[in-house]
């Protein structure tokens, strides 16, 4: 058992890795209660207003409770990275399987999507939100809504699960780890040029938001977490790290095309 587990945890894994003692699993369920939580946070953060948090709540715990049943203490592994990964992949799983943008929505995207390209090419340069809101005929807070839900969709699209008789790990999303280790010349290139291309596009993000940026994906720090490092509400963190978002579109797209 990990190192770090006490006594009381010791006992609950006992009964349950011996006996199954539903009593200890509820238990245990309850002590780890705060990494689905915790991812909830993070993914919530990025999801379209039609998506329920308590959905994707629901999600985390059925990907809690399959980690604690498939948990095998002589791997070795610190059972609070395995849950990790199961609760994630069970909450983009939940999500992947379910229609969750509206038809309605999914037009505003492509219509967002053309008219970045159009303006993209009729300025020779990245189109600002406001010329793209204004060719689009929609507020500015809609489109950054929209282009941040698209962001979503493109995740989700990208991390589906490998067809069906294709790949032997079949643990789901976020729980395979492809073997990177034969790297080709010309992917570290790329990987490379698309590192710096982000990190030029964060350095001309203001202050607040590279703030924002770095404590919530380096730091890992909730939104709620960070407004309360930098005095400010939920809110106002939640708007600052959408419009970051929008700002770094083109790098994010990139990246995540190259995945």
């Amino acid at each position: 058992m990990q190192t770090n587990t006490t006594s009381r945890e010791a006992v609950l894994w006992k009964n349950w890795l011996e006996d199954r003692d539903e009593q200890a699993a509820n238990k245990l369920i309850q002590q780890y209660m705060h990494l689905v939580s915790f991812h909830v946070e993070r993914i919530s953060s990025h999801l379209p207003t039609s998506v329920n948090k308590d959905d994707v709540q629901s999600f985390g715990l059925i990907g809690l409770f399959d980690a604690i049943k498939k948990f095998e203490p002589s791997r070795e592994l610190k059972f609070d990275t395995y849950a990790s990964f199961r609760i994630r992949g069970a909450i983009m799983d939940g999500l992947r399987k379910e229609d969750w943008i509206p038809r309605s929505l999914r037009d505003k995207i492509k219509k967002v999507e053309k008219i970045t390209q159009e303006l993209e090419q009729l300025y020779q340069r990245k189109p600002k939100i406001e010329e793209i809101s204004k060719s689009a005929g929609l507020e500015i807070k809609e489109t950054e809504v929209i282009i941040r839900d698209s962001l979503f969709s493109n995740i989700l699209s990208m991390e589906e699960k490998p067809a069906e008789g294709k790949s032997e790990l079949k643990e789901g999303i976020g729980y395979s780890v492809p073997d990177k280790s034969a790297v080709l010349p010309e992917e570290q290139l790329v990987s490379e040029e698309l590192k710096k291309d982000l990190a030029e596009g964060i350095k001309a993000l203001n202050e607040n938001e590279k703030l924002v940026i770095s404590l919530f994906y380096h730091d890992e720090l909730t939104l709620t977490e960070i407004g309360k490092v930098l005095g400010l509400t939920t809110s106002r963190i939640s708007q600052i790290h959408k419009r970051s978002i929008v700002k770094l579109r083109d790098s994010l797209r990139k990246i995540q095309a190259y995945q």
